[in-house]
């Protein structure tokens, strides 16, 4: 598994996320039906920038070693992430057939992530990539 591959794609990802949340915090609100609450824009704000780094982490670590021992506070990071993440995602569109199509496609984004990096957990890194 190329490792580079996975860890740009999860920042590219996140990062977007990220953006989103930082700088659309009342479009979202909107779009979900709280109106206009400046105190859930702030925690939507925060939340983008918790993404944004989250994202640089995983940008800046793309070309080193990962898998097994190896860079494992990361993996785990991203594992805990997608995994429970992906969780909450899958059991809500579960529960209601009728979720909008964004909430599907976020499910399937979080499971596939959340399966790639407990593989990447549990695999010793090929070190001729």
């Amino acid at each position: 598994m190329n490792t580079k591959i996975v860890m740009i794609l999860s920042a590219l990802f996140l990062a977007i996320a990220g953006v989103g949340l930082m700088f659309f915090p009342q479009e979202l609100n909107t779009y979900i039906g709280i109106g206009s609450n400046k105190y859930f824009a702030l925690v939507i704000q925060i939340l983008g920038g918790l993404y944004f780094g989250f994202a640089m982490i995983n940008w800046m670590a793309k070309g080193t070693l990962i898998g097994g021992i190896y860079n494992r506070p990361l993996v785990i990071g991203n594992l805990a992430h997608f995994f429970i993440g992906g969780i909450a995602l899958v059991k809500a569109v579960l529960a209601d057939a009728n979720m909008p199509v964004v909430i599907w496609v976020l499910a399937g984004i979080y499971a596939l992530f959340a399966i790639v990096f407990a593989l990447l957990f549990n695999r010793h890194p090929n070190t001729q990539a």
